[in-house]
């Protein structure tokens, strides 16, 4: 493929019975993105723990501008970075139909109208940030017997004169026989304050494909209510989650059974410090704790489509829609970095049996 394409490697495990992890191919020319993380599992051998095609195909889906915008193609597959705000954002549409006026920190903005409902006359907004299709301007690896590691830079200034003041983004992909941890830092390098939101968008395969038995654990207290889900966006309403069918909060998780989600998970239980979910797939004897080591953590959003073999998990600095007046001045998550200022977002991946 025309994008660079780093993969990082570590041996089959010395105990065949555990599980471990072997490569994780990175993308420096589309936003430092996860095109796929392999794993050794006892009873699957080798196997592909997220939803990506084979690069030919893959290149085919990142380089599609049919859309009109060039990066949508990278949160479609593998596990997009999503930066500087993860989700929606909304605003008003200009006479170009392709970009929208949006209101952020208290400056107004204009960002790409590239996602949105697909029924006529549905609301058009930006998704999933700015970076999607961004080229590093430094990439290093470093070798060493226990670990893999992949670095990268990016001068994103004002993204393209997109968003408010400066920002430098560093990310770190580090692969270990048990776990592989993808790290962003934001820096604030402008004059103006620097809102900031950072999430990860990773597709997990169900080893099984038996989605309505998969189990997911997910220590959240909250939902944010939408409209509908051809649109999603939220109310500004957050229902608990006790007593409904979106409690993932018991000890090894709930079926997902038939339910459909494509939800913002809120108000998260944090043990020492840290965001802990789990996807448990019993009939593939498989399992995947992820766990988001950055305390400003403040959403989860989570799609999982009834007849896909995947769950989509996405820690997330912000709730959908973070600068939207129906959340009534609520804290959405988003960081205000002063100048020289610092944010520093971590998910790490681990296997287990359950």
């Amino acid at each position: 493929m025309s994008q660079q394409v780093v993969t990082l490697r570590r041996p089959l495990p010395s105990d065949p019975r555990k599980p471990a992890f072997l490569s994780a191919q990175i993308l420096p020319d589309r936003g430092m993105m996860t095109l796929q993380v392999t794993a050794h599992l006892p009873k699957q051998g080798e196997f592909d723990l997220l939803t990506s095609p084979p690069l030919e195909e893959a290149r085919r889906i990142l380089e599609d501008d049919s859309s009109g915008f060039i990066g949508n193609g990278s949160y479609l597959i593998g596990g997009a970075i999503l930066v500087p705000f993860a989700n929606r954002i909304r605003g008003e549409m200009a006479p170009d139909r392709r970009t929208i006026r949006a209101d952020v920190g208290g400056r107004s903005v204009r960002l790409p109208a590239n996602a949105g409902g697909r029924r006529p006359g549905a609301e058009q907004y930006a998704m999933h940030g700015l970076i999607l299709a961004s080229r590093m301007d430094e990439v290093s690896r470093e070798i060493t017997e226990e670990r893999d590691v992949l670095r990268g830079s990016l001068q994103a200034a004002d993204f393209g004169g997109s968003w408010v003041s400066d920002a430098a983004l560093e990310f770190e992909n580090v692969l270990t026989g048990d776990s592989f941890t993808l790290t962003v830092t934001a820096r604030n390098t402008g004059e103006e304050p620097l809102p900031m939101g950072i999430g990860w968008h990773p597709y997990f395969n169900l080893p099984s494909g038996r989605r309505e038995q998969a189990r997911l654990h997910l220590p959240a207290r909250g939902r944010a209510l939408v409209n509908n889900y051809d649109e999603v966006l939220p109310t500004g309403e957050v229902e608990p989650v006790a007593g409904t069918p979106y409690d993932f909060t018991m000890p090894g998780g709930r079926p997902l059974s038939d339910l459909y989600l494509d939800d913002c998970f809120v108000d998260l239980d944090r043990s020492n410090g840290e965001l802990v979910a789990e996807i448990v797939d019993p009939a593939g004897s498989f399992g995947l704790r992820v766990t988001a080591a950055s305390p400003p953590v403040a959403a989860v959003q989570v799609y999982a489509p009834p007849e896909k073999g995947f769950v989509v998990l996405e820690p997330q600095l912000n709730r959908a829609d973070p600068f939207g007046p129906q959340w009534g001045g609520v804290d959405t998550g988003m960081m205000v970095l002063k100048p020289g200022g610092s944010v520093v977002y971590s998910a790490r991946l681990e296997l287990f049996m359950p």
